[in-house]
């Protein structure tokens, strides 16, 4: 479509460049929600952003880095299948007999002695390609066709290797060839001296800016890609040695001695065999990291020449690069180990958007308030907790509303306490909600009722309404964290319960003082962020004496509070603290590990505080302990399925506080 104003012509279609520049960005808080459900369903923070970014966020499969993944590993798949390496040795062994047939051919029309003999030359020639086309470089050929078979055996050879080197060339020399043309073998060997000198002085570590601009400037039109500095170049020039390196690695050892001998009799004496060697080492120098050293064994019916040999195992090392990163499954791997020019390079357009809209992503989950950390060490932030614990909270409840356990008590629990039905003037700093019938009754009385006149209010107008004063709880969740608990499918219901119970505390009941404790063989407090990124332990033993010694120090600590501790299990204890601080495991329990827990247990008792216990499985010899140490403290004993945890836990905290509600 075509608009014409004011003299001007704008054209419209469709866009061909890539991605829609106006298509929304990822929705971010949907990418947080599926970072949540797979927190809840226990995976830890860093596999759940890990597998986010593999699969691409809801709505967007297709586009995360798993596709682009196995698009890369069908693409190298295809290059190993594009045909065999023996191509070059083929085609010379090719053109040798063609050459051989037409000389053979020749001769057999003469009957002089200087025939025969050269007949008897060519029957005795060795069957070695490379070695027949070295004792033929003296040959006096009497056939022009068969001569010129024989110099394209080397020629050809010697024009692929350059070709492949440097793409610019037969542009720079202007379509001569370098080894009939002193002109152009001058300028070639010109830019190879130039050019070592300039990376010699690089490797040095020499400012080499200035010289670099000089050098391309002579020489720029051997390298059509228009490197922008020497790193560019160094890049560009040892990826294509090391194809070089690697196509000789790849071939059988008699098929390298027959290329590698052609390709010094292609080179003659010219000197550019010793500068192009001289290259490769200085470019090996200093890109080591390059798979030199590496063969790769393509297939196919297809033989290929040197530079469709090489141009197949450089499109699989960048591959192999590619998937590298792709997989994003070495130690510290980001996003931004991904280099999306190569991405755009070998897999398009479309996927290189595709992975700058996953780094977009990465880096809006962090401006946005969502993730904090390194891109390695990612942490849930306080915005992104709350959501979280509102989501595994709201769950629960639903689970609560289910099961006909009271939604009223449940939704109505965090209130901030009874209304006594009194009221007094606001202070600052109250949370009291506002008599609104006696803030506005004083302001009348003080200005006076006037029809049609809007009320207004001074600060002495207001009036919070008083509620009954609830006493505030030192709460201990204590959680294993013991291998069994993921092999068994409790990992994921463990960490939800916590979140929730960590949600509903901070926001409707802050007087109270939660504190989770996780616990495998040893003990240790965790904050819920910490917990959302804690991954299972595989060390054996279960510390669940050490977990209630820190449950311990956090009543005490909040003395003020009903004490309560609540213990989620699925396994008897099998660990606890020497005298020297480490702990000791054994299985079957220890008795010496039995009585440690024991008398943490009675300490707790003899505090006042409330103990329950929520067994997961079936253990027996879990049933007999719990059972003995609820009959020791008074405490209780629940054993929830794991999809009911979560109702069992909030329920009983929930229970407590309105008993102790009652009881004041």
């Amino acid at each position: 479509m075509a608009r014409h104003q004011r003299g001007r012509r704008s054209r419209y279609g469709a866009w061909h460049g890539g991605a829609d520049p106006l298509a929304p960005p990822f929705d971010v808080r949907a990418a947080v929600d599926q970072l949540g459900e797979q927190v809840l369903a226990g995976e830890s923070l860093r596999e759940a952003l890990a597998d986010l970014l593999r699969r691409g966020p809801d709505g967007e499969r297709g586009h995360g880095l798993d596709d682009l993944f196995e698009r890369a590993r069908r693409m190298r798949r295809d290059a190993l299948r594009r045909g065999r390496l023996d191509g070059t040795v083929t085609r010379a062994q090719a053109l040798l007999d063609q050459a051989l047939a037409a000389e053979r051919e020749a001769l057999s029309g003469r009957q002089d002695d200087d025939a025969r003999f050269a007949e008897a030359r060519l029957d005795a020639l060795p069957r070695s390609t490379s070695r027949a086309v070295q004792e033929l470089s003296d040959y006096d050929w009497v056939s022009p066709e068969a001569r010129a078979d024989y110099e394209r055996i080397l020629s050809e050879l010697r024009d692929e290797v350059l070709d492949q080197r440097f793409a610019g060339l037969r542009e720079a020399l202007k379509g001569a060839d370098p080894a009939s043309n002193p002109e152009a073998q001058q300028a070639l060997s010109h830019m190879l001296s130039d050019l070592e000198d300039l990376l010699s002085r690089h490797a040095r570590g020499e400012d080499v800016d200035d010289a670099f601009a000089q050098f391309m400037a002579q020489h720029g039109d051997f390298f059509p890609e228009n490197p922008q500095d020497v790193d560019e170049l160094v890049d560009l020039l040892a990826r294509r040695a090391a194809a070089g390196e690697r196509l000789m690695r790849s071939l059988t050892p008699a098929q390298r001695e027959e290329l590698s001998s052609l390709m010094q009799q292609a080179f003659g004496g010219s000197g550019l065999g010793e500068q192009l060697s001289a290259l490769s080492e200085t470019l090996r120098s200093l890109r080591p990291d390059l798979p030199w050293g590496r063969g790769d064994q393509l297939k196919g019916d297809q033989p290929l020449g040197y530079g469709e040999a090489t141009g197949a195992l450089a499109e699989v090392a960048d591959l192999d690069d590619l998937l590298e990163q792709l997989g994003q499954q070495h130690p510290g791997a980001t996003l931004d180990d991904i280099d999306v020019e190569a991405v755009e390079r070998q897999l398009g357009r479309r996927a290189a958007d595709d992975v700058r809209r996953l780094q977009q992503l990465e880096r809006e989950l962090r401006r946005q308030g969502w993730l904090s950390g390194s891109s390695t060490d990612a942490l849930l932030t306080p915005k992104a907790l709350r959501r979280l614990g509102s989501t595994a909270l709201n769950r629960v409840f639903a689970q609560l509303t289910a099961d006909g356990r009271g939604e009223h008590d449940v939704r109505s629990a965090g209130a901030a306490g009874e209304a006594t039905g009194a009221s007094r003037a606001w202070e600052f700093g109250d949370e009291q909600p506002l008599d609104v019938v006696r803030t506005v009754s004083n302001a009348l009385r003080r200005h006076g009722a006037v029809t049609g006149r809007a009320v207004r209010l001074e600060v002495e107008d207001f009036e919070v309404v008083e509620t009954e004063r609830r006493a505030g709880a030192a709460v201990a969740l204590c959680v294993d964290l013991s291998f069994s608990m993921v092999a068994e499918g409790r990992w994921g219901p463990m960490k939800q319960t916590a979140l929730a119970l960590s949600h509903l505390v901070a926001t409707r009941f802050p007087q109270d003082a939660l504190q989770i404790i996780g616990f495998g063989r040893y003990a240790m407090t965790l904050t819920p962020g910490e917990l959302a990124a804690t991954e299972p332990d595989f060390v054996q033993g279960t510390n669940l004496q050490h977990a209630l010694m820190l449950a311990r120090r956090h009543l005490r600590k909040h003395s003020d509070g009903d004490p309560v501790v609540l213990v989620v299990t699925d396994g008897e204890p099998t660990a606890h603290l020497e005298a020297d601080g480490e702990a000791t495991f054994a299985w079957p329990p220890r008795s010496s590990t039995i009585r440690a827990t024991v008398d943490e247990v009675d300490q707790l008792t003899r505090y006042g505080a409330t103990l329950n216990v929520f067994m997961l499985g079936e253990d027996g010899g879990l049933r007999r302990f719990v059972d003995a140490i609820a009959r020791r403290s008074g405490g209780r004993v629940f054993t929830p399925s794991t999809r009911d945890l979560g109702q069992y836990v909030v329920s009983d905290y929930l229970r407590a506080r309105r008993g102790r509600r009652r009881a004041g």
